[in-house]
């Protein structure tokens, strides 16, 4: 046995044990939204579908959901297309202060959760957008920006700027330029970009905390809610739900950069 593979297995061993500790808790979790008791016990002692039916029906949760879901969506285009732009301009563009536009850009994600959700409560609180649909999607997206700027910077950083060049000095605009070589060389980074916009905002809870209002309320909220005020079940189902769809869409990119590479 070679000294590389004496290394590489204790190395696999660890890897392992990181990744079952990582995704440990969804061997816990899921099994339980499919209980048919009334309170969480591991392992079930029955079977329901009966939390997944609540969840579905039950006004509280579907509100939330649907707000959720469309906010997501609403944050995502936008951050998306700040995010590249801002991209494209600190990478590609000429300006001065691009550490400092960079450094305002990243702050969100950078700084502890606590303190932003704080500064855009005190900021929000004096402009009325507490409790509103408008304050959640500009929290929201101020907080997926960076999400966006770092895969899209990645991936441009990658391109070959003499492509641009060429296609300019063959006559085409730098509309043209734009859309069909810059934004479809880098689509991976813009695709994996979209995807965490989505799932930061479905998934934040601690800044939706702060502009809730007893009518608007994200899933995450609505699940803090339940679980400090009672022991339904129903709060496993959406954690399934939540735990497959920010699976899905963490697989959608790689598998999209899959053909790209084939391609």
């Amino acid at each position: 046995m070679n000294r590389t593979t004496s290394v590489s297995w204790p190395l696999r061993i660890l890897c392992f044990l990181i990744a079952l500790w990582l995704v440990g808790p969804m061997f816990i979790v899921i099994p339980l939204s499919f209980t048919g008791q009334a309170s969480f016990t591991f392992p079930p002692q029955s079977w329901s579908l009966d939390y997944y039916r609540n969840f579905f029906t039950d006004p509280a949760w579907t509100d939330a959901l649907w707000t959720s879901v469309r906010l997501g969506v609403a944050v995502t285009i936008a951050a998306t297309i700040i995010g590249t732009a801002a991209a494209i301009a600190l990478v590609r563009g000429r300006m001065r202060g691009k550490t400092v536009v960079t450094g305002a850009l990243m702050a969100p994600m950078l700084l502890p959760q606590i303190i932003v959700a704080l500064a855009i409560y005190i900021a929000f609180l004096r402009l009325g957008l507490v409790g509103t649909y408008t304050g959640f999607f500009l929290a929201h997206t101020a907080l997926a920006i960076p999400f966006v700027l770092v895969p899209v910077m990645a991936s441009l950083r990658t391109l070959d700027p003499d492509v641009e060049h060429a296609a300019a000095g063959l006559g085409a605009s730098p509309a043209s330029v734009l859309w069909h070589i810059t934004a479809r060389l880098a689509a991976p980074g813009i695709l994996s970009g979209a995807v965490f916009a989505f799932a930061t905002s479905f998934d934040e809870v601690v800044i939706s905390i702060y502009l809730q209002s007893p009518l608007l309320r994200t899933l995450p909220v609505q699940m803090y809610t339940s679980v400090t005020t009672n022991t339904d079940p129903t709060i496993a189902a959406a954690s399934a739900i939540i735990l497959t769809v920010t699976t899905l869409l963490i697989l959608v990119p790689q598998l999209v950069s899959g053909r790209v590479v084939k391609d």
